[in-house]
């Protein structure tokens, strides 16, 4: 039973690791044109996430459980929103795709930090998304200085 409720928590963070990867995949191109400096930085985080998305599905595996590979419906509905709010903004939508980025980053963090307090992860698991939950508040707060850095 144990590895069952392992699994269902490391997938959920599996499903919010792959909308980090869609969110980040739309965000670029809208916005790395006017920020060519962080671009490298985006590039690294982008590769990151599919390192954390490959570890994760390790650990689903070894114990013994399907990996669920793929994005939440609500990250969809999100990603679905979002486009449609863009597409009526007025004015800069570069900040306003921030904005969404670094909700999504902090969002991201609290399921992390929840599945971190949940007690259900092996020793090994909880390494392993403590790490990752390193990894997402970083890449929070370089999001977070980006919006400043344009407030500016």
């Amino acid at each position: 039973m144990k590895n069952k409720e392992e699994a269902s928590v490391l997938n959920d963070l599996l499903h919010i690791t792959n909308d980090r990867i869609e969110g980040f995949a739309k965000v670029e191109g809208k916005v790395w044109e006017n920020y060519p400096d962080v671009k490298p930085e985006y590039a690294k985080l982008n590769s990151l996430a599919r390192i954390m998305k490959n570890e994760l599905i390790d650990l689903i595996q070894e114990d013994g459980e399907e990996a669920d590979d793929t994005p939440s419906v609500a990250g969809a509905l999100h990603r679905t929103w979002i486009d449609i709010k863009n597409s009526f903004t007025i004015g800069n939508r570069e900040e306003s795709t921030i904005g969404n980025v670094i909700f999504g980053e902090k969002a991201a963090a609290e399921a992390y930090q929840n599945a971190i307090d949940s007690g259900k992860l092996s020793q090994r698991s909880l390494d392993i998304v403590s790490e990752h939950l390193k990894h997402i508040k970083d890449s929070y707060h370089q999001f977070s200085r980006m919006s400043e850095y344009k407030n500016e």
